[in-house]
């Protein structure tokens, strides 16, 4: 009998061993089987907690576009947004500043030059809402819109409308450019033209006057003068100009008799000279402007010569102005004969950097007034 009982107490003991062993082990399961359900079903309360929603943090500088289950919400930030998970879905919008620039194109003028041009874009996001929901790629949009408003504007005005007025073709693209992205919720705040190089020359530039006309003309006349006094076609002078006699100087033909031909003249000491008689008030007043001409002479020295036509009749000299130029041409004085014989044009001079303007073309055009006194 002790011995059973002893059997029955040892039997009784493991099997309470036993089941504390198992209800330990099934606890921890039970635990994560009730949390995936408590979290299951808490995404599918109406009531959910905030501590139970995701968050994040926007800046001053953005805009955070909400879709909840597929509909637009208000723009939400600055600050922290609450979102919801696997329903809320949201898309970041920048308003700053930024910039892009229309890389250089081909582009033909209405007087048939062509010029390789582009453009510097600068534009902001006014609303965050349209510039999602009205265009799906913004940058390249707006991109396209500025490249197509460029080449219409550019395509009918000449050559020299083009070089002059960038800054104003800038602002009546601005203009046009507006009119388009303002219902993408973007505005742009800047246009500037970049001329990078004219490929080839205006086809009627004999009719519309230029940059190249212009300085073609007056070298011939300015320049062409003393050539021409050079082989005895002096011009005979009218009766309000003052003639001008050498006396120390014995006349072409008894010189030729018995001395050696004297040193060569530099061409641009003909400037002085071809330009003294035709200056007056009225060419001051109709261009008002002081222009610098600087030389090089084959030896390396530099010849500077002015023509001031801001006060009184105007003049012209050997040496710099009294006071500050509005524009400086400087030329070497092989490409000036070059120009007289018409075997450069200023144009392709100017863009090769062998005719380099100082100041503004409009000031350049002006000398076309001085043209007009010559003829």
């Amino acid at each position: 009998m002790t011995r059973d009982s002893e059997l029955l107490r040892h039997f009784k003991e493991r099997q309470t061993l036993g089941k504390e062993w198992r209800s330990e082990t099934r606890e921890p399961v039970w635990e994560v089987v009730r949390a995936i359900f408590r979290f299951k079903m808490g995404l599918l309360r109406s009531d959910t907690r905030e501590d139970e929603m995701n968050h994040t943090i926007v800046p001053t500088y953005e805009r955070m576009i909400v879709f909840r289950l597929g509909r637009i919400r208000n723009p939400q930030g600055p600050g922290m947004v609450l979102l919801l998970p696997f329903i809320d879905s949201f898309q970041r919008v920048d308003l700053r500043t930024r910039a892009f620039n229309v890389p250089p194109c081909k582009l033909a003028s209405k007087d048939g030059a062509v010029l390789s041009v582009g453009a510097d874009v600068q534009f902001r996001i006014w609303d965050p809402v349209l510039s999602v929901m009205a265009v799906k790629d913004l940058n390249t949009a707006t991109r396209m819109t500025a490249h197509n408003a460029m080449t219409k504007a550019l395509l009918r005005r000449p050559l020299q409308e083009i070089q002059i007025e960038k800054l104003k073709i800038g602002d009546q693209l601005l203009l046009e450019i507006n009119d388009v992205t303002r219902a993408w919720g973007l505005e742009v705040d800047r246009v500037e033209l970049a001329v990078e190089a004219v490929l080839q020359p205006p086809q009627d530039s004999l009719t519309v006057p230029s940059l190249d006309s212009t300085l073609q003309q007056l070298a011939l006349h300015l320049l062409g003068g003393s050539m021409n006094s050079a082989v005895g076609r002096v011009p005979s002078p009218g009766p309000d100009t003052l003639e001008m006699i050498n006396e120390v100087e014995p006349p072409a033909s008894l010189a030729g008799a018995g001395t050696e031909p004297g040193p060569k003249q530099p061409v641009a000491e003909g400037l002085l000279t071809a330009l003294q008689p035709f200056l007056s008030e009225a060419l001051v007043s109709q261009v008002g402007a002081c222009y610098q001409f600087n030389v090089i002479l084959p030896s390396g020295t530099q010849s500077i010569y002015f023509l001031d036509l801001t006060t009184g009749q105007g003049r012209v000299g050997h040496g710099e102005p009294d006071g500050i130029p509005d524009v400086v041409v400087e030329m070497a004085e092989a490409d000036l004969q070059a120009l007289l014989s018409k075997e450069l044009r200023p144009l392709g001079a100017y863009m090769s950097g062998r005719l380099k303007v100082k100041g503004d073309l409009a000031v350049v055009m002006k000398l076309e007034a001085v043209l007009k006194a010559l003829k």
